[in-house]
């Protein structure tokens, strides 16, 4: 009976099945979604997920696009649909406790102004330097506000890491505790030479606005349960009692995050001069570590060196010629030196440190190290006593050979160590841990001191900070995530959405090219103006006003009408950039939408056809 019937009508009907296929989709499957992207870009991490589904607290998400201003920015235009449909996602897996609103913040609008005062980045753009707006906004029922100023394309693989954090620190009401036990003069502190209170470390200060922080008693012999992330500054000297009470409450769950140093120069015991004992030991000792717990751990760290790095070289003034000089013991870490796949210091440029110590892991250490922070190649490493005795910094650097390969000197930990208490018998006692460590260890602590990464400044009774650096940023990025949840904390870089295309890249390149050599042009044209309206300014006076007036308003005149056109010039050359860009990109929207189903139907229709052909054959 089929064969009877005509082709354009198996066609017609087809069609329509497809058609009502399609309708019945869209409401059967509404909600239903396949990743098919090839680095699962669009699936959530499971952490995220299990935010997403504990969290109880209703949030609104605002999300501010300024798409007009987007508009000549086809990379940034990709990245904001990338940003919306991932929030989008997080809200559809939320239960309803997320709600996003998708904000325009068009220019002198209130939207704008919202935008402004909830502390969002503003981006100048275009020739008249449009404000763009791309950032998160989100509020909970308790009347907390947590911001993302500006979603930069460049921190693109910890886009989920950055709005999850967001969420937690909206859905739940618990402020993260922070035990911190400190040998060194970090928090505030009176001064009887004064009579006032001091502030302490500008990042005691900062953690203190975010975080409950507890201080703890030289020598504690338990850390209690409810510490969410105990920081150790320069733990010198401590009895084994303290050392088991840290060993047992990372080893049951507890972050950790060490400041150790072989020359803690903050330390109350250097500030006099040193001297060598009977013995040739140096006194008094101004290192700190963990000894037992490290060594239990495979955790190595020499107290007896310093690293030095003469290209990383910070220059300091010495104290012997007075002269500004490099100390190679004082470095000055560059992005290159810094693990920008490590949500601590990813996107950092700048890290300060000062007679640091080097991190390695033992031979058949539990652990596995991943390093934050790293000299150059060419590092090695001088005697912390030479470092103590020598005060022209220029010495330093005799006997120095590169070592050929970095030295650590910050580094994330984990794994399952086993207690470096192993004879205890405490009821409570743990003897390995069960889930793995997270545990962030810093061989120096002058890098946590004001003067190797902000200015302090006291504006009416207000203490303004001026970072030269981002040690505080650092600090920060390491107690946010080890003070964060377990699923925050296992979140990590994740691959970029952005797949280039190389041709349009290659457009944009010379569009690009065009455009600053123009704009070189109209800069040489200005200054040329310049140079010659001030040689008629210095000829006015000999050739009567009127006559030089008359010249200097024709000069002007003639630069304006130029100026103008090399403007109008530059816009063209934007435009048709853009143009190129936006037909390119609709000819393979085309491909992927109606010429892949085309190729597929000729086929479909050719296979349908042939059959129609043989049959009659075979009859």
């Amino acid at each position: 009976m089929l064969r009877r019937l005509p082709l354009w009508f198996l066609l017609s009907m087809l069609a329509m099945a497809f058609v009502v296929l399609v309708f019945a989709s869209g409401a059967l499957l509404r909600g239903a979604r396949i990743d098919l992207t090839a680095n699962r870009i669009y699936t959530l991490s499971p952490g995220t997920e299990h935010i997403l589904a504990t969290n109880k607290e209703p949030i609104r998400l605002q999300l501010f696009i300024s798409t007009t201003a987007m508009r000549d920015l086809p990379g940034l235009r990709s990245y904001a649909q990338r940003v919306r449909e991932l929030i989008e996602e997080m809200a559809s897996k939320s239960h309803g406790t997320i709600k996003l609103e998708v904000v325009d913040p068009q220019p002198y609008t209130d939207a704008e102004d919202k935008a402004a005062a909830a502390g969002l980045q503003a981006v100048p753009v275009g020739v008249n330097g449009t404000q763009l707006y791309f950032g998160l906004v989100g509020t909970n029922t308790r009347g907390v506000r947590s911001v993302d100023p500006f979603f930069d394309p460049a921190k693109e693989v910890f886009l989920e890491y950055d709005i999850a954090r967001l969420l937690v620190s909206l859905g739940d009401g618990h402020k993260p505790v922070l035990a911190v036990l400190s040998a060194l003069p970090s928090g505030p502190s009176f001064d009887p030479s004064s009579g006032q209170v001091k502030p302490g470390w500008a990042i005691d200060s900062e953690l203190s606005k975010a975080y409950e922080l507890r201080r703890l008693q030289p020598n504690p012999t338990s850390i209690g349960s409810d510490v969410d992330l105990l920081i150790l500054i320069h733990p010198k000297d401590l009895p084994d009692d303290t050392l088991y009470a840290i060993d047992q409450f990372v080893l049951r769950g507890g972050r950790l995050l060490a400041f150790v140093d072989p020359d803690a120069e903050t330390d109350p015991l250097g500030q006099n001069p040193p001297r060598v004992g009977a013995d040739g030991v140096l006194t008094p000792s101004v290192s700190s570590t963990l000894g037992k717990v490290f060594k239990a751990w495979g955790i190595e760290f020499d107290t007896r060196n310093v690293v030095r790095d003469p290209r990383n070289a910070l220059q300091i003034r010495s104290e012997a010629s007075g002269q500004i000089q490099p100390n190679p013991v004082a470095l000055g870490l560059s992005r290159d030196n810094l693990n920008q796949g490590d949500v601590v210091t990813a996107q950092l440029d700048s890290l300060n440190f000062s007679t640091a110590g080097a991190l390695a892991l033992a031979a058949g250490s539990p652990l596995a190290m991943e390093p934050l922070a790293s000299s150059s190649p060419d590092a090695d490493t001088v005697s912390t006593d030479r470092v103590r005795l020598q005060a022209d910094t220029r010495q330093l650097a005799e006997g120095y050979k590169p070592g050929g390969r970095p030295l650590v000197l910050a580094a994330r930990f984990t794994g399952k160590p086993a207690s470096a208490f192993p004879d205890r018998h405490d009821p409570s006692h743990i003897a390995v841990a069960k889930a793995p460590v997270n545990v962030i260890v810093v061989a120096d602590t002058d890098v946590l001191t004001d003067r190797m990464w902000v200015r302090a400044q006291d504006f009416f009774g207000r203490r303004l900070l001026d970072p030269f650096a981002r040690n505080g940023d650092f600090v920060a990025n390491a107690v946010d995530n080890l003070a964060g949840t377990p699923d925050l904390i296992g979140l990590r870089a994740r691959e970029g959405f952005a797949r280039p295309f190389t041709r349009i890249q290659k457009m944009q390149q010379r569009a690009d090219q065009s455009l600053r050599g123009q704009q070189d042009e109209l800069m040489v044209r200005l200054k040329s103006m310049e140079e010659r309206l001030a040689a008629l300014q210095a000829a006015k006076s000999g050739q009567g006003g009127l006559s030089s007036d008359a010249s200097q308003k024709v000069e002007i005149e003639q630069f304006q009408r130029q100026r103008q056109r090399i403007r109008t010039q530059l816009r063209d050359v934007q435009h048709q950039l853009n143009a190129k860009v936006e037909r390119l990109a609709m000819r393979l929207k085309l491909i992927d939408i109606l010429g892949v189903p085309a190729i597929l139907t000729v086929i479909v229709l050719l296979v349908a056809w042939w059959r129609r052909r043989a049959r009659p054959n075979a009859s």
